[in-house]
C-alpha cells in the first residue's frame, strides 16, 4: 500500500510498456503534475501518432508526460526543465524505471533551449509532438514559447507536428501563433488542452 506521501506526490503511468509504474512528483504547486485523468485524455487524442514519434516535453517537471509517451512507443523524448528539485526527481524517475536510451534531459529554461537551438543553427532533429505545461502563474510563458515555436524555432517541428499546451481553463490562448494554428480545445475540470498544428 502506498505511503501517504506517495499518495499525495506520486503519479502512475497509464498505459504501455511501463503501465502502472509509479513516478515521484515534486511537492507543492510550483511544479504541478498533469493529472492522470488529463494525461489519459491527452494520450487518447495522440494515440494514432505516438508510436515512433519524436516527443519534446517542455517544462517537463517530473517527466510524467514524456515518460508516458515513451511507455506508449515514442522513439525518443527530450525533456526541458530548469528547476533543480524537478530535475532531481525527473532523473530519479528515469533511473527507477531503467530508462537509459531514447531520452535526453536539457537542464535549461525553455526559452534558452529554443533560442540556443535557433542561434546555433542546431535544429536538425525535428519533433512530431511538442507538449508544454508552464507554471500556471507564468502566463507570459505560453505566448513566448508558442510564438517561438510558430516562428524562429519552427525548424524544430516536423511538417505534421502537433503542439499541445496545458493551461488553466479560464486562461484563453490565442488561436494562432505564427505558423501554428489551434485545431482543438479540450476542457476538463480546471484545466484545458489547446492543440496546435502548422497552418497549411
Amino acid at each position: 500500500m502506498p505511503t501517504l506521501s506517495c499518495m499525495l506526490n506520486c503519479v502512475r503511468i497509464i498505459a504501455g510498456s511501463l503501465r502502472s509504474r509509479s513516478l515521484a512528483a515534486p511537492p507543492g504547486l510550483a511544479t504541478r503534475p498533469t493529472s492522470d485523468r488529463l494525461r489519459e485524455t491527452l494520450f487518447n487524442v495522440l494515440s494514432p501518432r505516438i508510436e515512433g514519434a519524436a516527443f519534446l516535453d517542455l517544462y517537463a517537471g517530473s517527466g510524467a508526460v514524456g515518460i508516458e509517451a515513451l511507455s506508449r512507443g515514442a522513439s525518443r523524448v527530450e525533456f526541458i526543465e530548469k528547476a533543480p528539485a524537478a530535475l532531481k526527481i525527473l532523473r530519479g524517475n528515469l533511473e527507477k524505471l531503467g530508462v537509459v536510451s531514447g531520452v535526453r534531459i536539457h537542464a535549461v529554461s525553455v526559452g534558452a533551449f529554443l533560442r540556443r537551438a535557433v542561434e546555433a543553427a542546431a535544429i536538425g532533429d525535428q519533433h512530431d509532438v511538442v507538449f508544454l505545461d508552464p507554471p500556471w502563474d507564468a502566463a507570459n510563458e505560453y505566448a513566448t514559447t508558442l510564438e517561438l515555436l510558430g516562428g524562429a524555432a519552427t525548424g524544430l517541428l516536423s511538417p505534421a507536428v502537433i503542439v499541445i499546451a496545458e493551461h488553466r481553463r479560464k486562461q484563453r490562448l490565442e488561436d494562432r501563433y505564427g505558423s501554428l494554428e489551434r485545431t482543438r480545445l479540450l476542457e476538463q475540470g480546471d484545466a484545458a488542452l489547446s492543440f496546435y498544428a502548422s497552418a497549411s
